[in-house]
């Protein structure tokens, strides 16, 4: 069933073309992810389809009753409201009723019997089945990380109302969830709890994300938005860069053949053409069409030279740092060498105190014991966790200019404007004011006006925000030639797999583990000290992290027997769980008005609902295995 038309819309803001004459449809139960780079017109799409805005031309249709849900990257809330009444709040029937359970409850006098209103209305909660609800909403938030239900919207960060309100967003069925940036604000637990939530969501889903692991997973079509129209590839996100590809080198070959054509027919227009004959006029009309429908180029390829200060033998150190934020222990007897080529990724829960450790490493706190020491010769560049306080009246060519004119990389002189070419701001662009950029396109000029500054010493805090993919993978492929240190806090699994060599992870109030290799690694080791009694570990010092060449570094990673076996049938059996907890789903959506047959239909998609669970972890765990045993160097 087609839930969703989007034929020949036309949509610009001012005189920037975001979408030309696109088509586009969603059918029921479709998982599609959106890609683009920032300010391609994403975020635009998705509020097309949400109903948020409306097109300049074209039209847009919607099955009849269509429940559809949006989750913005900002989104809206009532400042009074508390996180429960947030959740709570929605369209469907049983939470309509169950918000006006709850207003009756906030004016009733307590009493021994209950007012025939109350009454009535809990005959139609029971009716409903929906008693449930606020334990449900309880359990959405505490798996995205908010614990305090009564908490006012007001007093909230950004993130957290972020994640209360994509908490309120799956909490109110829906045909459509439309989704922008889910993963933002959302730590590596809840991220993995939500990958597995949307796999076997019944609805159809459309997102835009940043997180390729998460498009990996989840997705079975992605859609690119590139130069006003729009791409669609079938597949998940591997699939797409294989598609892609495939597309741009056959591109390629058409515009070298109308290349060749436009050579010959330039050559003839140079001798002169007589425009009087019929013939004549034909090949000018025929040279101008040439001219017309030529191939362009996708979007230009992010490339970046890396440039750096020079670095001495000193970097940064840190000896027994102990440092407490409001009467907090957040890092307690911490100790770390920094190498001159260091990778290193921070991960932890929300709240634990990672962009504070990120900021006692690049001087910006003092700890309360211990010291830290940065070499005479470190000049460090830091990319905070958001990209707020830019002078939104300057323009973009004098902000990056106010970094440096000229960025030396290697034996190459590249000035600032063609900088800004190679990430994506052309010419034109160049002289806009920055109060007129996208989030997204802040984000990419601040990170550029950082490498401008030519650090030796890289410290990234949630680099993945608000920054499209493109952006993302040559950040990566910087990262690669990098001459200095890099330290990340990050969300990303896949960047944090692309990009480092050991893993500091902050497991508590001031408590920091030191893993070797990557965040995959990181998993499978953490994964292997649970499944291994404790008296069979071999102990460590205290404080001390596992050194590179360890045992359980050098051990070669392979499967088992059983795991080579269950990793050959693993897919087959997410789908028949699949294919099971729909069918149950149906039975229960076609009992709704018998009661009894309700009852005994539940606990069967309880109990099919928990074996997709645990089939899902499992082809996660065995899929990372499998990457991690074909990674160069594990032999």
């Amino acid at each position: 069933m087609n839930l969703l038309t989007i034929d020949n819309v036309t949509k610009a803001y001012g005189e920037k073309l975001l979408l030309r004459d696109v088509v586009f449809s969603i059918e029921e139960g479709e998982k599609i992810g959106l890609l683009g780079i920032n300010g391609s017109g994403k975020s635009t799409l998705l509020k097309l389809a949400a109903g948020l805005v409306e097109p300049d031309g074209g039209e847009i249709v919607r099955a009849k009753g269509l429940r559809l849900n949006y989750l913005s990257q900002t989104p809206a809330f009532q400042p009074g409201d508390t996180v429960m009444d947030t959740v709570l709040q929605g369209d469907s029937p049983a939470l309509q009723v169950w918000q006006h359970y709850r207003e009756l409850l906030k004016t009733t006098e307590v009493t021994d019997t209950l007012s025939p209103e109350l009454l009535q209305i809990s005959g139609e909660l029971d009716a409903l089945d929906a008693w449930h609800l606020e334990s449900d909403a309880q359990t959405l938030l505490t798996r995205l990380g908010i614990l305090h239900y009564a908490d006012r919207m007001a007093e909230l960060s950004g993130g957290q109302r972020k994640r209360v309100a994509l908490a309120a967003a799956l909490m109110n069925p829906a045909d459509l969830l439309i989704l922008d940036e889910p993963t933002n604000h959302l730590d590596n637990r809840a991220i993995d709890w939500l990958e597995r939530y949307l796999q076997r969501y019944g609805g159809a889903l459309l997102m835009v994300t940043h997180d390729r692991y998460f498009l990996e997973r989840v997705t079975r079509r992605i859609v690119e938005v590139e130069n006003a129209s729009l791409y669609s590839y079938t597949g998940n996100y591997s699939q797409y860069l294989e598609h892609k590809l495939e597309r741009e080198e056959n591109e390629a070959a058409l515009a070298h053949k109308q290349r060749a054509l436009l050579r010959k027919e330039l050559a003839w227009m140079q001798r002169g053409a007589r425009a009087r004959t019929t013939k004549q006029k034909a090949r000018i009309q025929r040279f101008d069409e040439l001219q017309a429908n030529m191939v362009r180029s996708g979007v230009g390829q992010l490339e970046i030279s890396s440039a750096a200060s020079r670095l001495g033998k000193k970097t940064i150190s840190a000896e027994g740092v102990t440092h407490s934020l409001g009467g907090e222990t957040i890092v307690r007897d911490f100790s770390l060498m920094l190498a001159r080529d260091d990778r290193v990724g921070v991960i932890g829960p929300n709240g634990i105190g990672k962009s504070t450790l990120l900021r006692l490493l690049g001087g910006e706190l003092s700890p309360d014991t211990g010291r830290v020491e940065t070499g005479s010769t470190v000049k460090i560049g830091y990319f905070p966790q958001e990209s707020s306080g830019l002078p939104d009246e300057m323009r973009v060519i004098d902000y990056i200019r106010e970094a440096g004119e000229y960025l030396t990389a290697g034996k190459k002189l590249i000035s600032a404007a063609q900088m800004l070419e190679t990430f994506l701001f052309p010419p034109a662009a160049q002289w806009t004011a920055l109060k007129r950029l996208s989030g997204g396109e802040k984000r990419r000029l601040h990170l550029l006006r950082i490498l401008m500054e030519a650090p030796n010493i890289l410290l990234l805090d949630e680099p993945g925000n608000d920054l499209d993919i493109d952006t993302l993978t040559i950040l990566e492929d910087y990262l690669d030639d990098f001459p200095g240190a890099v330290v990340a806090v990050s969300h990303d699994r896949y960047f944090l797999d692309r990009i480092c060599q050991r893993i500091l992870a902050m497991e508590g109030p001031g408590i920091i583990k030191e893993y070797p290799g990557n965040y995959s690694d990181y998993l499978l080791y953490t994964a292997e000290q649970t499944e291994t009694p404790a008296a069979d570990r071999r102990e460590k010092p205290k404080g001390q992290g596992l050194e590179k060449g360890s045992e359980e570094k050098a051990r070669p990673l392979k499967f088992s027997f059983k795991e080579q076996k269950e990793f050959a049938e693993i897919d087959d059996k997410v789908t028949e769980a699949e294919e099971e907890l729909r069918a149950v789903n149906a039975r229960i959506e076609a009992a709704a008005s018998d009661y009894q047959l309700l009852q005994e239909l539940l606990p069967f998609r309880e109990e099919a609902e928990q074996r997709l669970d645990y089939l899902l972890e499992r082809w996660t765990y065995l899929n990372e295995l499998a990457e991690a045993i074909a990674r160069p160097g594990n032999q």
